[in-house]
């Protein structure tokens, strides 16, 4: 078995493209349209797949906005200079909610982001 992608629900497919696209330098990897099902589909990732998984964002025809409940955690990203990442970030446009620094406890340098539906996306500094 390997981890394949991670559904998220979003309010509005085309902010959240260019989100995962031009702020976390994603490529769209493919798009389905279910328009008598009342849903539109994007997958996002890195490196295509089979290479890492994926993000499905998940557009349902007519829904702007949903509840984030207190279950969902993040999504984590990998990036070698994690403080470089929040600054490219910051200047395409993204909301940085946490500075990069270390993890309480820690060494490890991380920082977390916030995608236009408020998504938490946590970005964790790695050698390349």
């Amino acid at each position: 078995m390997r981890l394949l992608h991670t559904m998220l629900r979003v309010g509005d497919l085309q902010r959240s493209i260019h989100f995962y696209t031009q702020v976390l330098d994603m490529q769209l990897l493919r798009t389905t349209e279910r328009p008598d099902q009342g849903y539109s589909l994007a997958f996002v990732g890195y490196e295509g797949n089979p290479a890492q998984a994926e993000i499905e964002l998940t557009y349902n025809h007519g829904v702007s906005s949903y509840e984030l409940g207190t279950a969902y955690g993040h999504i984590a990203l990998g990036v070698a200079d994690v403080a470089a990442a929040c600054e490219r970030i910051r200047q395409a446009g993204g909301t940085i909610t946490r500075e990069a620094g270390p993890v309480k406890g820690g060494n490890t340098i991380i920082a977390f982001v916030q995608d236009p539906d408020g998504y938490k996306i946590e970005l964790i500094q790695r050698d390349a």
